[in-house]
């Protein structure tokens, strides 16, 4: 609010408001909010989503996991796409690797 307070244009002498400042001044608020909403919403977004993707890029055969779904295992193989775990003896369960939550080294 106090930005708004300070951009405000001083009130003149009794003329017509100036449209070509109030414009700019939209403009700027305008273009305020929007780069706000990118660093405080957008940018740490993507942030995570790459740090997740390296995550899921370094997943080898011995790592234990835990998925999306809260399910713990051992990864037993790794292709492309999916990754089969190992959750008890004798107990694969096959996933895909976007539903790994989090890896902790063996």
């Amino acid at each position: 609010m106090l930005a708004l307070f300070l951009m405000s244009p001083a009130p003149s002498g009794g003329g017509a408001p100036d449209s070509t400042s109030q414009l700019i001044q939209t403009v700027v608020m305008f273009g305020a909010v929007i780069a706000i909403f990118y660093f405080m919403m957008i940018r740490p977004q993507q942030k995570r989503a790459k740090e997740h993707q390296k995550l899921l890029s370094g997943v080898k055969r011995g790592d234990k996991v835990v998925t999306a779904s809260g399910i713990h295992g051992t990864v037993s193989d790794v292709d492309d796409a999916t990754v089969t775990v190992t959750i008890a003896s004798n107990t694969n369960v096959k996933f895909d690797k976007s539903a790994i939550g989090s890896v902790s080294a063996s």
